[in-house]
């Protein structure tokens, strides 16, 4: 049985992998704010033509599907990594933010 995933995990599995390949010099906070940028991006292409109705089914066609995952999970890659440079509890400041939207847009 595996063991269920959480954020620090995922974490720490990421700085490993940019350890053994000696890319901790480029995780500057910079550079991952232009990579979630990028990665962002190429999510949004994926998107950029379709009706809402089409949108709303991207998840029915396996290679489109596919593609989604795979700029999700790059997206979330380099915002984990960039919170962890950084210093930020990702699950806190969502946490936060929530709360301070929650004040700003009352019911």
């Amino acid at each position: 049985m595996t063991e269920p995933l959480d954020v620090a995990k995922l974490q720490r599995r990421l700085a490993e992998f940019a350890a053994a390949r000696n890319w901790q010099p480029y995780h500057t906070p910079k550079n991952l704010a232009a990579a979630l940028s990028v990665e962002a991006s190429e999510l949004v292409e994926i998107f950029q033509w379709l009706t809402p109705e089409e949108s709303a089914r991207v998840m029915n066609d396996p290679d489109t599907a596919h593609r989604v995952t795979d700029e999700v999970a790059d997206v979330l890659a380099y915002l984990l990594q960039l919170c962890e440079v950084l210093g930020i509890d990702p699950l806190a400041a969502l946490d936060a933010k929530i709360d301070r939207n929650e004040r700003r847009f009352p019911i």
